[in-house]
């Protein structure tokens, strides 16, 4: 059972699952057919599902506009979650929840381990995810959180359409040049959390980090997805400090995360974040 089904990394469960001819069955819900902040709606539909794994990838993810809208990214980010955890529970299956590297505050100057590092958000939709976490843990279900970061597809809306729409305009375009992270195609991590699930991996409970493989700062992701839509420098892309962009939330400056663990539980390649990326922009020039 997949929640947020319409999102971008829904979308890519989408593409997948269809052709895995599997005996398995997958069940897609957004909120026009699933409320998770709704805790008797959630229990319904379990209830009338009795799923092995829930798969939540519903979230508020407007990281600048949760700063002015907290009661409303608590309620998807944090009481959502709970509503899926406690049917989980009472139902015997396992939550598998995607969170975000921005449950960190960005102080290390190093990748971030699961654990060993305590979470320190810096905004409002770090702390809901966060406590989004804290609430599945306290539930007592069976669980798997998988962090990621700076999530894009040819879904949805994201850095790498963003950077296109410049490009496509020739307008020029300040990127920040200090916040360090890995670009994460969502085809690969719902790829990876599909595998997890048909290969009845799903039982080593616990939170894991999963981003593509390397480090890139926003800039040289955008000089990056510009040299793949036209092969010529970005020369209408420039530098700057996140002080110099001004936003309402507040950004970790390092959130590489680290992802031994990841490997080492479920035996599973990583791509680099420009190959991925690559396949992410012929599939958008190509309409994959």
């Amino acid at each position: 059972m997949v929640t947020g089904a319409n999102g971008q990394l829904g979308q890519c469960f989408r593409t997948i699952t269809p052709g895995l001819g599997t005996k398995d069955r997958w069940f897609y819900s957004d909120v026009d057919t699933l409320d998770i902040t709704d805790p008797a709606a959630v229990e319904e539909m379990v209830s009338a599902i009795k799923p092995d794994v829930i798969v939540n990838c519903a979230a508020y993810t407007n990281v600048d506009k949760a700063e002015d809208d907290a009661d409303t990214a608590t309620l998807i980010n944090a009481a959502g979650p709970r509503n899926l955890a406690n049917s989980a529970c009472g139902h015997g299956a396992t939550l598998i929840h995607v969170s975000t590297d921005y449950v960190y505050d960005g102080s290390l100057n190093r990748p971030y381990r699961e654990d060993e590092d305590s979470v320190n958000p810096l905004n409002i939709y770090g702390k809901t995810k966060a406590l989004g976490e804290e609430e599945i843990i306290d539930s007592g279900c069976k669980y798997l959180i998988f962090r990621t970061a700076w999530l894009y597809s040819e879904y949805g809306n994201n850095f790498v359409k963003t950077v296109k729409r410049f490009v496509d305009s020739g307008k020029d375009m300040d990127v920040v040049f200090d916040q360090i992270g890995t670009p994460t195609y969502a085809l690969d991590l719902a790829t990876m959390i599909i595998a997890v699930i048909t290969c009845g991996q799903y039982k080593h409970t616990g939170i894991y980090h999963y981003t593509n493989e390397g480090v890139a700062s926003w800039y040289d992701f955008a000089c990056a997805i510009h040299r793949g839509l036209t092969e010529i420098p970005a020369g209408n892309i420039h530098p700057i400090k996140s002080e110099e962009y001004k936003t309402a939330a507040k950004r970790p400056a390092y959130s590489v995360l680290d992802k031994t663990k990841v490997k080492e539980t479920f035996k599973m390649p990583i791509k680099h974040w420009e190959d991925s990326l690559s396949m992410c922009l012929y599939r958008l020039q190509n309409n994959k």
